[in-house]
């Protein structure tokens, strides 16, 4: 069988472990991800009775991470001679190695059902002896704990179980850091790693971290060093990320928002409002679509077109795309002196702003969405960084009419009003 391998030295500790728990955080651009996908492939080719579940907090994000990442490594592996050794099943996402029968399968665990569905795993050959969970921060710890029952029974002598573990270290309150970092053992192996130790990253994602060391420092020290996020600075903290029900029923009102981007993401939020909190209850989070892509994505999706949808006024042709689409009630938020920190105002004051699991882009901009550190001085300015904050604007954007109308916050409206 030839085949065509190129490892990163950086990972290779956590490619020889055999410990249960594998803990791998990193900047991104550190090849963790790609580093993870190749070695699985390998390890599946190479021991019979082993297979592997990809999980991710929702379940249809493993179609454009983990899935995508582990068919790229079959390819550059295998070249054009992969379906001689590996079948790839696109409904449900399936991928299994002709040789042995092991199978790689793909779950969420956004909610008791699919957290349910986890208890009855079965493969035709063998058992679920590995678990690659990416973004693992987006997972609780009571999710870790369900995924980590399942690994249980004996195994043929020299197989073992583990978990492995790749994210952005966002905060330094997160409970990875807590259960894995702060309290070794024997059992678990953690690792850092950074782009600057990628020695498949090209020039101009160097480039562009250098110019993000220099606008967004602290964002730089999670992206770009994979170090933990510090909690100073945090503009908002009023959140929580939970499972609720989305029907537009049981809300007082709701609106779409919007903020238009290309080169950065394109955030459309679904939000609604009920008893004076806030809930974001559906995201669109593109990158390098034109509007008319979106458009169809946004249809795709369901997102209601009766509904008010506040945009980016700096961009009226892309509102007038939207209006002629069908979502006639779209229009551009009125910006002015003061507006922004005006808006965050209103937003602090929300008593809770409830963040849908499935919202996992909305939820790590908000976990890392910070006020500008003065490196003279050391202290905070009253500016947002303005850095990987596309769903803050959007989230900006949805409260702006409520905000301008205080006689209306009162009394219950009409969806989308």
């Amino acid at each position: 069988m030839d085949i065509n391998v190129e490892l990163n030295p950086d990972f290779a500790v956590v490619n020889q472990s055999t410990k249960r728990y594998v803990i791998m955080k990193g900047s991104a651009g550190s090849g963790k991800s790609v580093d993870t996908a190749m070695n699985y492939i390998l390890r599946l080719m190479k021991d019979p009775g082993r297979n592997l579940l990809c999980v991710r907090k929702s379940d249809i994000t493993n179609r454009d991470s983990t899935f995508a990442e582990l068919q790229s490594a079959i390819f550059r592996m295998f070249g054009d001679k992969w379906e001689r050794y590996w079948s790839i099943k696109q409904n449900p996402l399936m991928l299994e190695f002709k040789g042995n029968g092991n199978q790689i399968i793909f779950r969420g665990v956004n909610d008791d059902k699919q957290r349910e569905k986890l208890k009855s795993i079965t493969f035709k050959r063998g058992k679920l002896t590995d678990v690659w969970i990416e973004e693992a921060t987006e997972i609780t710890q009571n999710d870790f704990e369900i995924i980590d029952d399942r690994l249980r029974g004996e195994l043929p002598e020299g197989q073992f179980y583990q978990i492995k573990m790749t994210f952005n270290p966002v905060s330094a309150t997160h409970w990875i850091k807590r259960v894995f970092f702060d309290l070794p053992d024997e059992n678990t192996l953690t690792h850092s790693s950074n782009y600057l130790k990628n020695r498949f990253i090209d020039e101009a994602y160097k480039a562009r971290m250098e110019r993000r060391k220099k606008v967004d420092p602290e964002g730089y020290r999670i992206y770009g060093l994979g170090e933990w996020g510090e909690v100073g600075g945090l503009i908002l903290s009023n959140y929580v990320v939970e499972d609720f029900d989305r029907n537009p029923e049981r809300f007082d009102y709701m609106v779409n928002a919007q903020d238009f981007g290309y080169n950065h993401a394109n955030a459309l939020l679904n939000v609604g409002f009920k008893d004076g909190e806030l809930y974001v209850c559906k995201e669109l989070y593109v990158y390098e679509k034109d509007t008319g892509e979106i458009i169809q994505m946004a249809e795709q999706m369901a997102f209601d077109k009766r509904l008010a949808m506040y945009c980016d006024s700096a961009e009226p042709d892309r509102i007038k795309m939207w209006q002629k689409a069908g979502y006639k009630r779209a229009r551009g938020v009125v910006k002015g002196s003061g507006s922004v920190n005006a808006q965050i105002d209103y937003l602090k004051q929300i008593p809770k702003i409830h963040i849908h699991h499935s919202c996992i882009n909305t939820y790590k901009e908000i976990s890392q969405w910070k006020w500008q550190l003065d490196p003279k001085t050391g202290l905070y300015l009253d500016v947002p960084v303005n850095f990987f904050d596309d769903a803050m604007a959007a989230l900006r954007y949805s409260i702006e009419e409520i905000r301008r109308n205080s006689h209306l916050k009162a009394k219950k409206r009409p969806r989308g009003i």
